[in-house]
């Protein structure tokens, strides 16, 4: 498995596979969308989402989207890793454990202070692939959303 960083050339490979990870999360598939919020977030460089590829054929195994933020008491870069997804027939394969070390190593090279993830709270699997790579809990900070309609 090699990974790589996501240009506009791979929207046809990543698109299903971020569409099914939207549905994963019980959204709706809306294919033409999704290419077009990643083709936005890709040409505009507002995010950085890395590909793990296989070997062999090239097929798209998994992904990670992070986005950047800042943190103003720490007056450094923070990266938001708010998607992550391995296709099915490729889980428990250490996708997600290496597409997680590129991201970090990446949080290193920017001079980042943190990464910061979310994930369900039922989701047990994706809780201790974080913990494995030294993600925590965060005790300090207790997180709120604040939803805003489009109406």
């Amino acid at each position: 498995m090699r990974i790589v960083q996501a240009t506009l050339e791979h929207l046809d490979l990543l698109t299903p596979l971020f569409v099914k990870y939207r549905e994963f999360y019980g959204e709706l598939p809306f294919p033409e969308s999704s290419r077009k919020f990643l083709e936005k977030r890709l040409s505009r460089q507002e995010s950085v989402i890395y590909l793990a590829l296989a070997d062999d054929d090239g097929r798209l195994l998994g992904f990670c989207q992070l986005y950047p933020s800042f943190s103003s008491l720490a007056l450094k870069r923070v990266w938001i890793l708010n998607d992550i997804y391995v296709a099915e027939d490729a889980r428990r394969q250490l996708v997600a454990d290496r597409l997680l070390q590129t991201a970090k190593k990446m949080a290193r090279e920017t001079n980042a202070v943190r990464m910061r993830v979310s994930t369900s709270v039922s989701n047990e699997v994706a809780k201790k692939v974080y913990e494995s790579i030294g993600f925590h809990e965060d005790t300090e900070f207790t997180n709120y959303i604040l939803p805003i309609n489009s109406d």
